[in-house]
């Protein structure tokens, strides 16, 4: 029963996914903020390092934007078929997904090796700030596919209705980074170099856990070989639904390269620095509503293939309701004590 989500309240279905999303992106975000904080106080980089990693921003962007396109543009598609008692359909779609995912991947990493200096400029690295850029994408980009894979099949972990192993993902990724980061930072000293290793660690390890959870037993719907071939008419439905979410990432990256090249050019690169820390705020702030929704996307998804239209429309007001509230609150929280979390000690 707790994976059929046509029986009971459909509120506390989606709450019951939601909880550990946001839980676990909160987690990983505040992680991340951390991990700024080590990095903006290298020895001898006068917060140059934190910038070269802001100019990364638009590229893991972008990378994002190619997950979501396949993971979840397949995942409510399985949601559908699982919904629907269409098993080994829903098992097809996973599969094709998963080889989306894995080719787009090494495409991707091919293209920024090749073009990583241009593109780095462009998006306003000066010399001061490229040599940390670089750096650090160059070890960044040995983990795409781990990352792709991870995540991107994780939302076909949340589909079938297992929000605590999907959290588990982003947990063990988190814990594996505070362990290392310190550690290679500032222990071996490899500075910016140890800050990349230790998150292509997490990747690696988040991904294992994934793979492993949806080949295993535990798996209502399992990741099998047979299903890796592509169908092209499988391949055109994942695309189209993921077509959304991919372009509200896509232009998420565009923003950040317009932002990036204007405050170089007006500012400078401590105004980069600046706009890096502006951004984790942001997806703070954001992380609750994105747990929302994904926690609703499996729920509503299973309901549509079971053909319970009324049961979708109480979801949606639902999280409608829920995701206005939200906000509105955040954004007061936000106006009454902004001067305090921007203000330097």
């Amino acid at each position: 029963m707790e994976h059929d989500f046509s029986q009971g309240s459909v509120s506390r279905h989606i709450m019951m996914q939601a909880v550990p999303l946001m839980i676990a992106q909160i987690l990983q975000l505040l992680y991340n903020i951390v991990d700024r904080i080590y990095i903006g106080h290298l020895p001898g980089s006068d917060g140059l390092a934190l910038t070269g990693i802001g100019l990364v921003f638009p590229i893991v962007s972008l990378i994002n934007a190619f997950t979501n396109l396949y993971g979840m543009g397949g995942a409510p598609l399985c949601s559908i078929a699982r919904g629907a008692g269409k098993t080994e359909q829903a098992e097809k779609i996973m599969g094709n997904s998963a080889t989306l995912l894995f080719f787009t991947s090494f495409v991707i990493m091919a293209l920024c090796y090749a073009l990583k200096r241009p593109v780095l400029y462009m998006l306003g690295a000066s010399d001061a700030t490229y040599p940390y850029a670089n750096t650090y994408l160059m070890i960044y980009l040995l983990g795409t596919v781990f990352f792709m894979l991870g995540n991107g099949m994780n939302n076909f972990i949340t589909s079938q209705g297992f929000p605590r192993i999907a959290m588990g993902t982003t947990l063990l990724g988190a814990l594996i980074n505070l362990i290392l980061d310190p550690i290679l930072i500032f222990g071996f000293g490899m500075g910016i170099e140890g800050a990349a290793i230790a998150t292509v660690a997490a990747q690696i390890i988040s991904a294992v856990w994934v793979l492993r959870f949806l080949t295993g037993k535990k798996a209502i719907l399992k990741l099998k070989k047979e299903y890796f071939r592509l169908e092209w008419p499988l391949v055109r439905d994942i695309t189209t639904l993921g077509t959304a979410g991919f372009i509200m990432q896509a232009t998420n990256c565009v923003s950040q390269i317009a932002c990036n090249a204007m405050l170089g050019i007006y500012g400078g690169d401590l105004y980069i620095g600046i706009m890096t820390v502006l951004n984790s705020i942001r997806e703070i702030l954001s992380m609750p509503v994105m747990g929302i929704t994904q926690g609703s996307q499996p729920v509503l998804g299973f309901n549509y293939g079971a053909r319970q239209y009324d049961r979708i429309r109480r979801g949606i007001r639902f999280m409608s309701a829920v995701g206005a509230l939200y906000t509105v609150a955040a954004w007061g929280l936000l106006e009454a004590v902004s001067v305090f979390i921007y203000r330097q000690p």
